[in-house]
């Protein structure tokens, strides 16, 4: 009889720490590792697939808990009114316990003195080698397979841009687009009613096309001086043929070839078309004269380098007639735009919340995240073409405007961005003044900022380093 009641108890005792096991690996990273994922299907059809992750990776999911992330902006154009429409708003009101806060430094800030002092959580912006020397970015590769997300949803035009960056170096993916920045022409409808054009449609203009209307809209009527084309000068030109201003092995200047040349040469018939520069040699045509001043007939530009500002300045009582047509070209290069800025979302590497971080990035990529940026007047940074079609109805300041001529022509994937270009940019903005105002021809003002590149190269590599 005791021989028969111990055996029995150990039987149970058996039976008992079986159990105890099986729970223990249910709840266990390892579960389902060694049986082909077998143990992670039989989980998906229990419960969500968000919800295994979770329980598996050791992560926190978003709205779990309360939680502020904290995001800023390195420098591109995202209004306070854009942020809150497109990432703020829809997350708080997804996970009303999460909330994200802008920091807003004053104007004269660095991005480098912000995150210095700051670890914002979340950092927008274009991908810029000054914030990767800082060290801030994320690899994001781990947080990508930790929670699943598929690349193949990106457009390749900004998700290859971010890859290329790191390409040969780590490889690293520091962000994920937010969205594709392409490049209009913005045209004022009022000055060209003033002086009877006819506006321009959705069919590409070459450049000399442009150039010709430009010609007509370039004068003085009542004491007001009116410009026919802003192109964004040098800097602008050289993305209607992906022209980078150094080269990316040596780090020299790259001015020195023949697309160089004709973006030399097209600037300097803009600058001679009659009255364009001033008595006062005023030559370098901005934004604010487009909005505010409302002296520019045609502005090429970004999308969000207006956009969002136009809608600031409507909610101010601020607004004129203006329409949006294709960015004109080459004539050897119509169908293609120009090379899209790809703004970005990265999560700080010193972040306490990476993975809350990143699934708020995951939120935004999302077909449903994407299409509320497509209706704030954003180009989504994923492929489902029904998107495009909601492209500006929530933003006011886009009713009644031609929004289908955001989409006419192929964007061009932006140029590696060498570590010393943004130290070395004024040159170009030299180079355009020597030929404005300064009486330089073209091979000479190509000359000169050739030389004084290098000259900077030669410093940048010491205080920067070899790249």
């Amino acid at each position: 009889m005791k021989k028969l009641t111990f055996a029995i108890t150990l039987i149970l005792i058996t039976v008992l720490l079986a159990a105890c096991g099986a729970s223990k690996n249910a709840g266990s990273p390892a579960a389902g590792a060694g049986n082909g994922g077998q143990g992670k299907a039989e989980v998906r059809e229990a419960g969500s697939a968000s919800d295994e992750r979770a329980g598996q990776n050791g992560f926190k999911k978003l709205g779990d808990e309360p939680l502020n992330l904290t995001f800023f902006s390195t420098g591109a154009t995202f209004t306070d009114v854009e942020f809150e429409a497109m990432i703020a708003g829809p997350i708080h009101q997804k996970y009303p316990n999460v909330t994200i806060t802008r920091i807003t430094p004053a104007a004269t800030t660095t991005p480098e003195e912000v995150l210095s002092t700051h670890i914002p959580d979340l950092i927008f912006g274009s991908v810029q080698q000054r914030v990767i020397r800082t060290g801030v970015y994320e690899d994001l590769r781990e947080l990508i397979a930790r929670h699943n997300f598929d690349l193949s949803r990106l457009k390749p035009i900004g998700i290859e841009y971010i890859k290329d960056i790191t390409k040969g170096k780590g490889d690293a993916v520091l962000a994920l687009p937010f969205n594709i920045n392409q490049h209009v022409l913005y045209y004022n409808k009022d000055i060209f009613d003033k002086f009877g054009v006819s506006y321009p449609t959705e069919k590409q203009l070459t450049w000399d096309e442009a150039l010709d209307l430009a010609a007509q809209l370039t004068r003085t009527e009542n004491g007001v001086h009116y410009i026919g084309l802003a192109a964004d000068n040098l800097t602008g030109l050289a993305k209607s043929l992906r022209q980078p201003i150094l080269n990316r092995e040596t780090g020299n200047a790259g001015l020195d070839t023949p697309e160089w040349l004709r973006i030399f040469e097209l600037q300097k018939r803009i600058f001679e078309i009659p009255g364009y520069v001033t008595p006062d040699k005023t030559w370098n045509w901005t934004r604010d004269h487009f909005m505010k001043d409302q002296v520019i007939a045609m502005r090429a530009s970004w999308l969000a380098n207006m956009v969002g500002p136009l809608e600031e300045l409507r909610q101010q009582g601020v607004d004129f007639n203006w329409d949006i047509a294709p960015v004109p070209n080459f004539s050897d290069q119509l169908g293609k735009t120009r090379e899209s800025q790809i703004h970005a979302l990265a999560v700080n590497s010193q972040s306490p919340h990476k993975d809350e971080a990143f699934q708020v990035i995951a939120e935004i990529l999302s077909d449903e995240g994407q299409r509320i940026i497509a209706r704030n007047g954003r180009v989504p940074a994923v492929i489902n073409p029904e998107l495009e079609e909601d492209y500006g109805l929530d933003i006011p300041v886009l009713q009644g405007k031609s929004v289908q001529n955001v989409f006419i022509g192929e964007p061009i994937q932006e140029h590696y961005i060498h570590p010393y270009q943004a130290e070395i940019t004024v040159r170009l903005t030299e180079a355009a003044e020597d030929l404005a105002i300064n009486g330089l021809d073209v091979n000479s003002a190509i000359r000169k900022a050739t030389e004084t590149i290098n000259k900077d190269v030669e410093t940048l590599r010491t205080t920067l380093g070899q790249f």
